[in-house]
C-alpha cells in the first residue's frame, strides 16, 4: 500500500491480510492514507466475506458485525419488505453490495440496500455500475458497533435519496435535500404514512417474537392502518 497505516483499535499492524484475520465482531479496522487502487486491492482481498467497508478521502473502514448487529438488521430487513408488500410496492433488495464511483473514489457496503421507485430500472441486473444505473433509493445503517457519520458523505457523494440510522434504540431517517447535504425529516418519502415510531415499535418486539410471528403481526398492524383509510389520515 502506498504509504498507508491500518490501525485496529487499539493495536496497530501494517499488513491487511493479518489484520483481516484478526478482525473481531464490532471492533472496526480502519486504514490511512491509502489511495484508490489500495483500496480496490484491499477490497479484492476481502472477496467475499462479510464485512461492511467504506472508503473516502484516504480512510478505509473494514468491520465485521456484530451478533447484535446482524439481529437489528434482519429484523428491519423483514419489516420494510412486509411493508412494501402490504402496500404493494415495488422493492428490489441489493442486501449489502458494494457501491462503488470510480470517478468520485468513494465507495461502501451498506447494512441493506433497497431500490423502490427506481426498483424497475434494476430488475434481473446481476451487475450495477452507478456511472449508468441509479444509486439505491434507502440504504439503512445499523449504529450499534460504530457511528455511520463518516458514511453520510459517500452516500451523499452517491446520491442516496434516503438513509435510514438505527442505534438499537431510535430511528432517524435522513433525506438528501438540493445543497447535496442529509436533513433529519419525521417520515420517509417512500412510506410518508407510517409513523417512524410505530416501526420502531415492531423493531423492538425482537425479543418477545421470531421473525416469522413479528412479520406476522406487523402485517397484521398494517392492513389494519389501510383499513383505516390510512392514506388519508
Amino acid at each position: 500500500m502506498t504509504n498507508g497505516t491500518a490501525t485496529l483499535e487499539p493495536v496497530a499492524t501494517p499488513a491487511p491480510a493479518q489484520l483481516l484475520r484478526d478482525l473481531e465482531p464490532g471492533v472496526p479496522i480502519r486504514l490511512c492514507g491509502l489511495n484508490w487502487n489500495d483500496y480496490l486491492g484491499v477490497s479484492n482481498l476481502i472477496g467475499d466475506r462479510p464485512l461492511r467497508t467504506f472508503y473516502s478521502d484516504g480512510e478505509m473502514e473494514i468491520l465485521m458485525p456484530s451478533y447484535a448487529h446482524e439481529i437489528w438488521i434482519v429484523v428491519l430487513d423483514t419489516l420494510i419488505k412486509a411493508l412494501a408488500s402490504e402496500l404493494s410496492m415495488p422493492l428490489k433488495g441489493f442486501g449489502t453490495s458494494t457501491f462503488r464511483r470510480d470517478d468520485l473514489e468513494k465507495g461502501l457496503e451498506s447494512d441493506r440496500c433497497y431500490y423502490l421507485t427506481n426498483a424497475a430500472r434494476v430488475r434481473g441486473k446481476m451487475r450495477l455500475d452507478l456511472g449508468i444505473d441509479p444509486p439505491p433509493d434507502l440504504a439503512v445503517e445499523i449504529e450499534i458497533s460504530r457511528s455511520a457519520a463518516k458514511r453520510m458523505p459517500i452516500y451523499a457523494a452517491l446520491r442516496v435519496p434516503e438513509v435510514w440510522r438505527f442505534d438499537g434504540e431510535t430511528l432517524k431517517v435522513h433525506q438528501l435535500v438540493a445543497n447535496g447535504e442529509y436533513l433529519i425529516v419525521e417520515r420517509s418519502q417512500y412510506f410518508p404514512y407510517l409513523p417512524i415510531e410505530e416501526l420502531v415499535r415492531f423493531v423492538k418486539m425482537q425479543d418477545q417474537l421470531d421473525d416469522t410471528e413479528l412479520d406476522a403481526a406487523f402485517r397484521a398492524w398494517v392492513r389494519e392502518q389501510i383499513a383505516r383509510n390510512w392514506k388519508n389520515s
